[in-house]
């Protein structure tokens, strides 16, 4: 039995993804180009970041029809496939569950090109509700 409890421990994808530090997600922002990018700065995509998944590269939320993946929360209806969403447009051309693995370069080219077409962070409903407007130098002091 404890064989196989261990199997499946091994075997079973791990619900909780790897959360990235404050200060670690800043340094991949700044070094990704999102100080200035379509008029936004590292705080206001730290504060997204904070409200959307908690920094959690595996986060996920059901929104009924669609669903949010990763740590950009990047929703199945528009920009990814899920192979479950009904019309799904998947305009960044990626299986949503790699937005779920730990390797976040993909979530960035996608959150980059959400960005880019909306002329900003407004897709996001973690940001327009927590971020926009705000003083947000806390989400970057001391990194």
């Amino acid at each position: 039995l404890g064989l196989l409890l261990v199997f499946l421990g091994l075997a079973l994808p791990s619900t909780q993804g790897k959360v990235i530090s404050r200060c670690e997600m800043v340094r991949i922002l700044r070094r990704n180009g999102f100080e200035g990018f379509q008029g936004t700065t590292v705080a206001d995509w730290m504060c997204l970041v904070k409200y959307e998944s908690g920094y959690n590269t595996k986060a996920y939320n059901n929104n009924g029809p669609s669903r949010d993946y990763g740590i950009f929360q990047i929703n199945s209806k528009y920009w990814c496939n899920d192979g479950r969403t009904p019309g799904s447009k998947n305009a960044c051309h990626i299986s949503c569950s790699k937005l779920q693995d730990d390797n976040i370069e993909d979530d960035i080219r996608c959150a980059k090109k959400i960005a880019r077409e909306a002329h900003g962070l407004s897709p996001w409903y973690g940001w327009k509700n927590h971020c926009r407007g705000r003083n947000l130098s806390s989400f970057v002091r001391g990194c």
